[in-house]
C-alpha cells in the first residue's frame, strides 16, 4: 500500500510534545504531502526549542516513519521536516534519505541525518555530498501497483500547451485542440499535467469515474473521442496540491510513462504555468514535435508567454505558435467586443518570428461547455448561435493552423518527431 498524507499525519501527530502530550494533541502537527516515496512533514515547536529537542524529535519521526513504511510494505527514500514558529518562519530543517531527487545520497534506511538550522551554513560533508551527487537519470520509483514504463509514449506528435502565467484558458486550449484533432480522425491523448491546479476532471465531467489500474498500469479516461489522463483524478478533489521538485518530477513521469496510452497520433500536454519543474521533467523525457503558446491580447500577459516561448527555444523545442485566447467576447447576438483589447498576441508571435495560430473569443457557451465537461459542443453549436458559429471556427481554424505547423516542422526535421530551431 502506498504511504498516505492522512497516515503521515497520524504517525506523526501521535509523538510526544516537547511540553507534554503529542503533537496532535497541541495542534503541533500542521501539515503533510508525500508523493511515491518522498514524505514531508512540517511541525510547529515552541519559541526558544534547544537544537537538541529538534534533533529528538527528528530521530523519533524518522523511526516512526520508517515503521510506518516497513508495514505498507515500502522503502523510504527521502523524509524532510520542516520547524517552523508561530508566525510559519521555517526556523529549523531536518532532512533523510534522497535529496532533491538526487541519486547518491543516503538511503531513508540507515542513511545519513542532514540537519540545518534556516539560513545557516551547511556543513562541510553536506556540501560535499551535494557536489557530488548527479539528477536520476530519468527512472524513478512508482506508485505500488503500477510498473516501471517499459518504454516511452507511442505517439507521433508530442505538442506541450503552455503559458506564462496563469488564468489565460491555457487548458481550455488544450483540450479543444485535443477533442478538435479527434474530431477529424486522429488518435488523440490529452495529459492534464498540470499537477498544481488540475481543471480536467471538471472540463472532462470525470467527477463519477475512478482511475483504473490494470497489469500495472494507468488506464486513460475514454471520453469525447480522446484519451485522457489527469491527476487530479488520483488524489482528493478537495485537497491542495503541494509538491516539492522530485514529486513533482515523479507525479509528471508516472502520468506520462505508467498511463497505457497505446498507439496515438497526437499526445497533447496542458502544462502548469511558468518554466518550473515539470516544463524541465518533459523535456528531458519526451520528444516534443513542438510547443503552444496560450496568451490573452494584454501586455502583462505577453510579457510572461514571451518567456515561457524563450523557455521552450532554450529547451531545444520548437515553438509551433502562439494562440490569443478571450481576443474578444462575442455575445449571444453575435456582436463582439474587445475587452482586453485584441491582436496583441498575434503582434507578439510577428516579434518573436513564430507562426500565430488563431484568435479564440470568449462566449457564454463555451464557459457553459467549459463547466458542463462538454467541449464537443464547442465544435457543434445550434445553427442559431451566433456566438457558437463564431467560436466552432476560431476552433477549426486553430487546430488546421496546428496541423499546418506540425507538418511543417516534420518536414524541416526530415522525421516526424523533428528538432527545429527557430531564431
Amino acid at each position: 500500500m502506498p504511504l498516505t498524507k492522512d497516515g503521515i499525519k497520524y504517525v506523526i501527530g501521535s509523538l510526544a510534545h516537547p511540553l507534554g502530550g503529542t503533537l496532535a494533541e497541541r495542534d503541533a502537527m500542521l501539515w503533510s504531502s508525500v508523493c511515491d516515496t518522498y514524505a514531508s512533514v512540517k511541525i510547529e515547536l515552541p519559541e526558544g526549542a534547544t537544537r537538541e529537542q529538534f534533533d529528538g524529535v527528528s530521530k523519533i519521526a524518522k523511526q516512526s516513519m520508517d515503521a510506518y513504511a516497513l508495514r505498507e510494505g515500502v522503502r523510504l527514500e527521502s523524509f524532510i521536516i520542516e520547524y517552523v514558529n508561530k508566525g510559519g518562519t521555517v526556523v529549523h530543517t531536518a532532512r533523510f534519505g534522497a535529496m532533491a531527487g538526487a541519486s547518491g545520497a543516503g538511503g531513508a534506511s540507515g542513511g545519513p541525518t542532514q540537519s540545518e538550522k534556516a539560513g545557516s551554513a551547511k556543513p562541510a560533508g553536506e556540501k560535499q555530498a551535494a557536489a557530488e551527487s548527479k539528477p536520476a537519470s530519468g527512472g524513478h520509483t512508482p506508485i505500488p501497483g503500477l510498473k516501471q514504463p517499459e518504454r516511452a509514449v507511442n505517439a507521433r506528435h508530442i505538442i506541450a500547451v503552455g503559458a506564462g502565467k496563469g488564468g489565460v484558458g491555457k487548458s481550455t486550449i488544450s483540450l479543444n485542440i485535443a477533442v478538435g484533432l479527434a474530431r477529424r480522425g486522429y488518435a488523440v491523448g490529452l495529459l492534464d499535467g498540470d499537477i498544481y491546479g488540475p481543471s480536467m476532471p471538471t472540463m472532462l465531467n470525470l467527477a463519477s469515474l475512478d482511475a483504473v489500474v490494470h497489469r500495472g498500469m494507468l488506464q486513460p479516461f475514454l471520453t469525447h473521442g480522446i484519451k485522457a489522463m489527469t491527476i487530479g483524478k488520483l488524489v482528493d478533489a478537495d485537497k491542495p496540491l503541494i509538491w516539492r521538485g522530485p514529486m513533482a518530477h515523479g507525479a509528471f513521469k508516472q502520468l506520462t510513462e505508467q498511463t497505457e496510452w497505446g498507439e496515438l497520433d497526437y499526445l497533447i500536454i496542458d502544462l502548469p504555468p511558468g518554466t518550473g519543474d515539470v516544463s524541465l521533467t518533459m523535456a528531458q523525457t519526451l520528444q516534443l514535435a513542438g510547443a503552444v503558446v496560450v496568451c490573452t491580447p494584454q501586455k502583462v500577459a505577453q510579457d510572461d508567454a514571451v518567456r515561457a516561448a524563450k523557455m521552450f527555444q532554450q529547451l531545444q523545442i520548437p515553438v509551433l505558435g502562439v494562440v490569443e485566447n478571450m481576443s474578444s467576447f462575442v455575445g449571444d447576438d453575435g456582436k463582439v467586443y474587445d475587452i482586453f483589447g485584441r491582436g496583441g498576441a498575434e503582434v507578439m508571435a510577428q516579434k518573436l518570428n513564430v507562426p500565430f495560430l488563431g484568435a479564440v473569443p470568449i462566449t457564454m457557451s463555451l464557459r457553459r461547455n467549459s463547466d458542463s465537461g462538454d467541449p464537443t459542443s464547442n465544435f457543434t453549436p445550434a445553427k442559431d448561435d451566433l456566438a457558437g458559429q463564431r467560436l466552432a471556427k476560431a476552433m477549426e481554424d486553430l487546430v488546421t493552423n496546428l496541423e499546418g505547423q506540425v507538418a511543417l516542422a516534420g518536414v524541416r526535421g526530415g522525421s516526424g518527431k523533428p528538432t527545429l530551431t527557430i531564431s
